[in-house]
């Protein structure tokens, strides 16, 4: 497993960016960081379809504190996109713990936004030394919280889909009709090939399905925060309120945002994350 450093990375969070490639045995996996390199580590883990991007209008919003740290899972973003490579939520999570350890972190929060939270869940379940708290965000607890699209890409015979279907299946990913997606967000999914994204979708289903994120948070024992934008369109909000089984956890519903709070109102996200963040941190000595 290798490193090898990109330079800057203009499209992310800020000029200051550093962009670099670990190579693991099945994938190269695309990095970010952000902030100082001795400030504690937080990890940022994007959702299905997505990528390292759509945390760019949250990371200046929190390097003032933290080493922020975002991966391009295995079959997004910038990452390899390997036909017989595993897309399993625990084989994301092991690549996740993997990249932690060449940079040399050995303590870190980690955020997930929607599947990226099954990702982070994973992670801590795999390697929970390495996890100190997790945040969730807009990540539904169990399947029967899951609202079923009206339009889902995986069954189209053409790939990748139409400028049309593509906005059509993002819309659900804010809060109201006519929203301006971002066209970058649009490109991470025509960037998958057809295999990645069904592979990814049917690993988080598999995963919800052998067990409810709630359950398994709670023998964890991780200080938790989940953060719901109330108006989501994919989950439904009120099942934020199954993680409250887990001891001590913290649930923030935000009004007026829908499945993307960290894109349609990033300081109103960031709020909340930042004073959790401040708590369960780990100083890098």
């Amino acid at each position: 497993m290798t490193v090898s450093e990109d330079g800057p990375y203009v499209n992310g969070g800020t000029e200051s960016t550093e962009s670099s490639t670990v190579s693991l045995d099945d994938g190269d996996i695309h990095v970010c960081q952000d902030g100082p390199r001795d400030a504690p580590a937080l990890l940022l883990i994007h959702g299905s379809a997505s990528s390292s991007r759509s945390w760019n209008p949250m990371v200046p919003l929190l390097t003032g504190s933290h080493r922020v740290i975002r991966i391009d899972l295995l079959g997004h973003g910038r990452s390899a996109k390997p036909a017989d490579s595993s897309y399993a939520i625990p084989d994301q999570a092991r690549r996740a713990g993997a990249v932690l350890d060449r940079l040399g972190v050995e303590h870190a929060v980690v955020v997930g936004h929607s599947s990226g939270g099954v990702v982070a869940t994973a992670l801590a379940e795999e390697r929970p030394g390495l996890v100190t708290a997790l945040a969730l965000v807009n990540t539904g607890p169990s399947l029967e919280a899951f609202v079923a699209p009206e339009s889902d890409p995986s069954g189209l015979s053409q790939w990748p889909p139409t400028g049309e279907q593509l906005r059509r299946f993002a819309s659900t990913g804010f809060s109201r009709a006519g929203y301006r997606i971002p066209e970058e967000l649009l490109d991470d999914v025509r960037g998958m090939t057809h295999h990645t994204f069904t592979a990814t979708m049917r690993a988080t289903r598999s995963y919800l399905e052998q067990r409810a994120l709630p359950d398994r948070l709670t023998v964890l024992g991780k200080p938790l925060l989940v953060i719901f934008g109330e108006d989501d369109r994919r989950w439904r909000s009120s099942s934020a309120s199954d993680y409250r089984v887990v001891s001590g956890a913290r649930v923030e519903l935000l009004p007026g945002l829908g499945h993307s709070p960290l894109l349609e109102d990033p300081p109103r996200t960031a709020t909340p994350l930042t004073a959790f963040t401040a708590l369960h941190s780990a100083r890098v000595d």
